[in-house]
């Protein structure tokens, strides 16, 4: 064997193909995918309002309460938690129910059950950073739409709620 050739084992090979696996999961890891967004200005102000309806709960305005005080719930979209965003605002939200007469009129009243049988109906307004994406709003690492589901969760409390609106830039 002449001095300065080398022979590949297949243990060097699987080696090197290790440290380029590693190195492409280092490149394309969402970290560092967002940190490059942040630096080059592509993360805008996000404003996704959340709203979550029927969750049966003892008191309602203490968890309300709790989640206005705390300024950031931790999201959950698509399975995947995605860290802690602001509360901007939680709104109360009042059920109504409508009934329809014989002559066409129709009368709308707060619904009276609401106040026997408490539950959570409320909007969160909740402000963090996304990016315009081919097919939305990418928001956490996730393409984010109206009606998809998203979990939040404060210090007592962990409901789910459907995305009602989405504002891209500073509002």
């Amino acid at each position: 064997m002449a001095e300065g050739s080398r022979r590949w084992s297949p243990l060097d090979l699987g080696a090197g193909a290790a440290v380029l696996l590693a190195a492409a999961g280092v490149l394309w890891s969402p970290k560092l995918s967002g940190a490059v967004a942040r630096a080059t200005g592509k993360l805008q102000p996000v404003t996704v309002m959340v709203d979550v309806r029927g969750v049966p709960v003892a008191d309602p305005d203490d968890v309300l309460k709790a989640a206005r005080s705390s300024g950031s719930v931790n999201i959950v979209i698509r399975n995947q938690p995605h860290g802690a965003v602001a509360v901007k605002q939680v709104i109360p939200l009042q059920r109504k129910l409508s009934a329809v007469f014989a002559d066409g009129r129709v009368v709308s009243a707060p619904d009276p059950n609401q106040e026997q049988f408490a539950t959570i109906d409320a909007r969160f307004v909740l402000q963090g950073e996304g990016r315009k994406g081919a097919d939305g709003v990418v928001f956490g690492n996730q393409n984010l739409k109206i009606g998809a589901p998203i979990e939040l969760e404060g210090s007592n409390f962990r409901v789910i709620g459907s995305v009602t609106g989405l504002r891209l830039g500073a509002s």
